[in-house]
């Protein structure tokens, strides 16, 4: 993913589905040096992890 694309989606009111490495996760921070991302496990708020922007893949926006 984009880190602009990144931004957007974290931004965002709407609710996005983000996958790392097939899993669903969401963006809690998104850092400054334009690569990199905090991000947790969708069902786990405990485990964060610093992971690279593009390997990111934005699946669906979720209707709500």
């Amino acid at each position: 993913m984009e880190f602009s694309r990144a931004q957007e989606i974290y931004n965002s009111p709407k609710e996005y589905e983000v996958t790392y490495n097939d899993v669903s996760i969401w963006i809690d921070q998104l850092h400054n040096d334009g690569k990199t991302a905090t991000v947790h496990l969708r069902h786990s708020l405990e485990e964060r992890s610093e992971v690279n922007v593009a390997e990111l893949k934005e699946e669906y926006l979720i209707q709500s």
